[in-house]
C-alpha cells in the first residue's frame, strides 16, 4: 500500500484524537482550573465530538470537503475561543488540501501549515506565550523538517513528540494571553491546557494513522503532559 494519507485515514485520526480528549478531559479541566475557569476539558470534548461526528457523516467526501465539514462543525461549538481557533485550524487545512486526494510527507506538512496560517489570523500568540501555539508551532515545524523517506506515519510521530515537548515546556512559562495572564507566577508549574490539548490531538492522530497503517510503520509518540 502506498505511504500516503487519504480522507479515510483522517477520519480514523479524528476518531482517535477524540478518544484521547475523552480520556483526558477531566484532567484538562483540572489543569484549566489552575490557570483559567476550569471548563477547558469539557469544551475540548464538545469540539472534538463535533469534529469526529462531522467527519464520519461525510464518509464519501474528499479530503478538502471532510476537513471543511469538520472545521465548520467545530466553529459552531459553544465554548469561548476554542471553537474559532480549532475551527480555523481545520478550515485552513481544508483550503491547503484543495486538489489533493492523498498526502505524502511534504503535502501533509503543507496542509498542516495551511491550518496554522489560518489559525494565526485568530491569534497572535507565539512560542513562549503559554498557549496552544507552544505545542502547535513545534508540531508543524517537525512535519516540515521530517524526512520524506521515513513516511507519513513517522513524520506525524515526530510532530506529536514535538507537540508533547512544547506542551510540557509551558509549565515553566508565565501566560501572556487569556485570564491566566493576570496570575503572574501563580501559573508556574502548571502546563497550559490548550497546549496539552493540541499534544493529545496529535497523539490521537498518530494512533489513528498507525491503526489505519498506510505503510506498515509504527510510531512512538511521547505521552503529553496531563498532570500538574
Amino acid at each position: 500500500m502506498s505511504d500516503k494519507l487519504a480522507a479515510s485515514h483522517f477520519r480514523r485520526m479524528l476518531d482517535a484524537a477524540r478518544a484521547q480528549i475523552r480520556e483526558q478531559h477531566e484532567t484538562l479541566s483540572r489543569l484549566d482550573a489552575a490557570v483559567g475557569d476550569g471548563d477547558h476539558g469539557t469544551t475540548m470534548l464538545r469540539a472534538m465530538d463535533a469534529a469526529a461526528q462531522a467527519a464520519n457523516q461525510h464518509a464519501d467526501a474528499d479530503l478538502q470537503q471532510l476537513l471543511s465539514a469538520t472545521g465548520w462543525a467545530v466553529m459552531a461549538c459553544d465554548g469561548g475561543s476554542t471553537g474559532p481557533l480549532l475551527g480555523s485550524w481545520f478550515l485552513g487545512m481544508s483550503g491547503a488540501s484543495a486538489g489533493r486526494a492523498e498526502l505524502d510527507v511534504s503535502a501533509l506538512a503543507a496542509v498542516f501549515e495551511g491550518g496554522l496560517t489560518k489559525l494565526q489570523k485568530q491569534s497572535r500568540a507565539q512560542i513562549g506565550d503559554k498557549t496552544l501555539m507552544d505545542a502547535l508551532l513545534p508540531a508543524v515545524a517537525a512535519l516540515k523538517a521530517a524526512d520524506p523517506a521515513q513516511g507519513v506515519t513517522a513524520a506525524l510521530a515526530h510532530a506529536a513528540d514535538a507537540a508533547a515537548r512544547g506542551a510540557a515546556d509551558t509549565a515553566n512559562m508565565r501566560a501572556k494571553f487569556g485570564r491566566a495572564r493576570h496570575l503572574g507566577d501563580r501559573v508556574l508549574g502548571h502546563p497550559d491546557p490548550g497546549a496539552v490539548s493540541v499534544s493529545l490531538i496529535f497523539r490521537g492522530f498518530c494512533e489513528g494513522l498507525a491503526g489505519s497503517n498506510p505503510a506498515g510503520h509504527s510510531n512512538h509518540a511521547t505521552q503529553p503532559p496531563t498532570t500538574t
